[in-house]
């Protein structure tokens, strides 16, 4: 088979020009370090463009979410880091390379596949009240024309919509299944050690940027940044707020995932435990 010119696709179907991919004239062998793996809708973008701004970090040259490690095409024909790798264009004198895909952090078979691409990789967890998570889920996915169910129907239906998929997971339609963050941090914590695991509420970042920031840059062991100014990313205004109906079928939803976050954080989560209608 002829070798396409450099700036064609890469026959391999990964989507990327065939230079920065199999193509490459030396390809990128050093691993991933890092990930911010959650939650969705809990500051991850606003994380992702703070880190980029970072001079001792690799980011993904062209997309935010690289979506590789949740890509069952992937791991269908076996794994090919090649594909992976890139994405990112690493300098020698950057410390660490790292990307951020929320979807890691949902979806079930992600834990292990890093674990064997990357066993100290480092995990970047942010948690948002997951009652306000599932409201910015659902209007994200009307605002794109992807859901035409009632915020309060598709809260009733989500079990049943979920139940008809082949792996009970969704990307699009988990408003409460992708709140249920115990679940997915034993996934995490049974394969990686404490130590690799950052867990922060999103409010942390909104509330303090420059100190919720060097957490971040301390775990991932770069020096802290510069500038923290507030960021706002991908936040965009409610058509309307959230009903109290839907407010009092979220409080009894997450009542025994919020105590058990509690207990295994170490956290007092009072205000996660009031119903929010009208947020």
């Amino acid at each position: 088979m002829a070798t396409p010119g450099r700036n064609e696709p890469c026959p391999c179907g990964s989507g990327r020009r065939y230079k920065l991919c199999h193509g490459r004239i030396v390809p990128q062998a050093r691993k991933v370090d890092f990930v911010i793996a959650g939650t969705q809708k809990g500051g991850t973008s606003a994380l992702d463009v703070y880190l980029r701004e970072h001079p001792q970090l690799c980011m993904p040259t062209s997309v935010k979410e690289v979506h590789y490690f949740d890509d069952e095409a992937h791991f269908a024909r076996g794994a090919d880091y090649t594909i992976y790798h890139g994405f990112f264009e690493p300098r020698a004198s950057d410390r660490a390379v790292g990307e951020a895909t929320p979807y890691y952090m949902y979806w079930e078979p992600v834990a292990a596949r890093i674990h064997a691409y990357n066993p100290a990789m480092k995990f970047v967890i942010l948690l948002r009240n997951p009652a306000t998570r599932a409201y910015s889920h659902w209007n994200m996915e009307v605002k794109k024309k992807r859901e035409t169910l009632s915020f309060e129907e598709a809260l009733a239906r989500e079990d049943e919509r979920l139940a008809a998929t082949p792996t009970r997971q969704h990307k699009r339609i988990s408003y409460v299944d992708r709140g249920r963050y115990s679940v997915q941090l034993a996934r995490l914590r049974a394969l990686f050690p404490p130590e690799q695991v950052l867990v922060m509420r999103s409010d942390e970042l909104r509330r303090d940027p420059a100190q919720a920031l060097a957490k971040v840059t301390d775990f991932i062991g770069v020096e802290p940044l510069a500038a923290t100014p507030s960021l706002s990313v991908n936040e965009f205004p409610y058509d309307a707020p959230m009903s109290a109906a839907a407010a009092r079928f979220l409080h009894e939803a997450f009542a025994s995932e919020i105590e058990t976050l509690e207990r295994t954080l170490g956290w007092d989560l009072a205000d996660w435990k009031k119903p929010v209608a009208g947020s």
